[in-house]
């Protein structure tokens, strides 16, 4: 019989756990852990029991919303408990719960689970494929952010925060256990009653990729946990200098304000699966005026609910349509309750009419097409930079011509002499039709195709299509059926022999193009991979990296290649790093990891900046 999974725990009853344990306990604590979730048994009255050895059984009494949010929750019955090893043990092997939000009564959808806004059982914890439903598209309705002044308690909060993620960071993936994550949990913890939601999201990010890479877990990346480290870093100094803007400390729940009457038109839908079990779909819609929105239905199931999910009814105000038919079709909504990031809510006073879908050719979803590559990834861009929680880019469209496949990618170059382009599988599942159609475009070179899709911001002139269309006027394209109303979605639909053109014939052989990639091209992954490695093992092993030959093989190709600014922030990085200053007996004079951190987030926003500069270059 399998092991029964662990509850989700709050953050703060983990973190008073491990501050209730003695230093001698604290050392085991890394090893009690690592085979706790193998124990766990479900007893008759649903609470779950973890035994260790015959005189100690912890029990877990999770509460109504399936987390264990109070101490009283988890007890043990040694004679040490509450603070003992076996119940610290357990509440560290379990997941990280959610941050608590508000229930959204009458205007949430009812249909999303997203980790960062579910109001029922929260996600497991873990990474996040990069297709999960995330829209960072432009709001149709302002942000209630306000020009508010942080209170001195936000202040002292973000400082701690500040400590417990520089001190995280010097310690490294390594030594980055549980006692290093319980202090991060319980500085996030102090942020949230501070009335500092982004920050503490970001700590609880952070928590779950040390735990991921501790556990070599398959998903995670070391580039997203520094990414996830420079995200916690930059916000908390920012907050700690008093200085911030409006929108620095994030709202706790999504507001969805009322948008009275209107009306929104299909663009096309994508399966969402996480890597934590959660499945779905959302569909893409544009207003009159050019506003996106999107209507999510994301809840566990994995990839069986994925897939099921596109042709499952949209539950928004009574409209009989399912998604298949939303992303062709349109809907007239009254009295709409729309969140600031587009989402469409299904509240009880709201009502949807179907309307008549329109093609990519008419307005308002032509205007997506019209808008120059490079300008709307450059938009994208400044977005993602000034968006410090925005993890996917605004949908793009464009028109291009097929040149052939180059290794696990499709060639395309844009209409007009535009730019060469990779097109990525927006999700690589095999169970999922992405590939495979992605596949057979490649087999028609020259082929003309209208592409509406998400950039990746990461990589060089590189596009995640979510769904493709023949280009008007043009012979050698797509042939789709009529009911398809002129568009095929990757995800769903599967692209057959007789949606390809026949009888006409292409432009003839093309051959194949290499993609210029200004960012493999940079020697920039030398600073990626020092800032890796202080992830990985921390401020010493950036120490060793710059110490003889090594630090000569980071620096040199940096300054012959013009990039003075990275050479110098890496060189202060490795003697921040070595800088340990000890008295007459050989006891530290400054233990703090502070000059360390800034030292490390000063190269990595560099090093963000200069990447983005070299993927804007690269689509225009």
């Amino acid at each position: 019989m399998s092991p029964e999974p662990l509850p989700p725990v709050a953050p703060d009853v983990l973190a008073e756990a491990v501050e209730q344990l003695s230093a001698r306990l604290r050392k085991k604590l890394d090893a009690a852990i690592a085979g706790c979730a193998e124990q766990v048994v479900r007893a008759a009255d649903g609470s779950l029991d973890v035994r260790f050895g015959e005189d100690a059984l912890v029990t877990l009494r999770p509460g109504p919303s399936g987390a264990v949010t109070e101490a009283g929750q988890a007890v043990c019955t040694c004679l040490l408990a509450p603070r003992c090893l076996h119940r610290a043990a357990v509440l560290g092997a379990a997941p990280i719960a959610d941050a608590e939000t508000e229930t959204e009564t009458g205007t949430g959808t009812g249909t999303e689970a997203t980790p960062e806004t579910t109001t029922g059982p929260p996600e497991p914890t873990g990474p996040v494929d990069g297709s999960a439903p995330v829209t960072t598209e432009a709001a149709p309705v302002p942000s209630a952010d306000t020009e508010t002044p942080l209170t001195p308690a936000q202040v002292r909060a973000a400082t701690a925060l500040w400590e417990a993620a520089a001190e995280a960071l010097s310690a490294g993936v390594t030594a980055g256990g549980a006692v290093v994550q319980a202090e991060l949990l319980r500085a996030a913890h102090t942020a949230r009653l501070a009335g500092l939601p982004r920050a503490e999201a970001a700590a609880l990010r952070v928590v779950r990729g040390l735990r991921a890479a501790r556990e070599r877990g398959r998903a995670q990346r070391l580039g997203d946990l520094a990414g996830a480290f420079r995200e916690l870093l930059s916000g908390a100094a920012l907050l700690a200098s008093g200085t911030a803007g409006p929108g620095a400390a994030g709202v706790t729940r999504r507001a969805y304000a009322q948008g009275g009457s209107l009306r929104a038109y299909g663009l096309c839908r994508e399966p969402v699966l996480s890597a934590t079990g959660y499945g779905g779909v959302s569909t893409h819609l544009v207003g009159p005026d050019g506003s996106r929105y999107t209507v999510s239905d994301v809840r566990p199931g994995g990839l069986a609910r994925a897939r099921g999910a596109g042709s499952a009814s949209v539950a928004l105000g009574g409209a009989v349509l399912d998604h298949a038919g939303l992303a062709r079709g349109g809907l007239r909504i009254v009295g709409a309750t729309v969140s600031p990031d587009g989402r469409l809510g299904a509240g009880r006073g709201v009502s949807a009419t179907p309307l008549r879908g329109v093609d990519w050719s008419e307005e308002p979803a032509s205007a997506l097409f019209a808008r120059p590559v490079g300008e709307a990834v450059a938009a994208a861009l400044d977005d993602g930079a000034r968006e410090a929680d925005a993890v996917e880019a605004a949908l793009l469209g464009c028109d291009v011509e097929v040149v052939g496949a180059a290794g696990e990618y499709l060639v395309v170059r844009v209409a007009g002499d535009g730019p060469l382009l990779r097109l990525r599988p927006a999700h690589p599942h095999p169970e999922l039709p992405h590939a495979a159609n992605l596949r057979r475009i490649a087999e028609h070179p020259g082929l003309a195709l209208r592409v509406l899709g998400r950039p990746d911001l990461d990589r060089a002139a590189t596009l995640r299509p979510l769904a493709v269309g023949p280009v008007p006027g043009e012979p050698y394209t797509l042939r789709l059926p009529e009911e398809w109303l002129g568009r095929a979605d990757l995800g769903y639909d599967r692209l057959q022999g007789s949606h390809f053109p026949r009888g006409a014939t292409g432009p003839g052989p093309i051959a194949p193009a290499a993609v210029p990639d200004p960012l493999a091209d940079a020697p920039l992954w030398r600073v990626r991979r020092l800032l890796e490695t202080g992830v990985a093992g921390g401020r010493r092993a950036v120490a060793e990296a710059g110490r003889g030959t090594d630090a000569a093989a980071l620096l040199a190709p940096l300054r012959r290649a013009g990039l003075g600014g990275a050479a110098r922030l890496a060189a202060t990085l490795t003697a921040e790093a070595d800088r340990r200053p000890r008295d007459a007996f050989g006891r530290l004079t400054d233990a703090s990891a502070d000059g360390y951190a800034r030292a490390w987030l000063a190269s990595a926003v560099h090093l963000a900046a200069a990447e983005r500069s070299l993927v804007a270059a690269s689509w225009s």
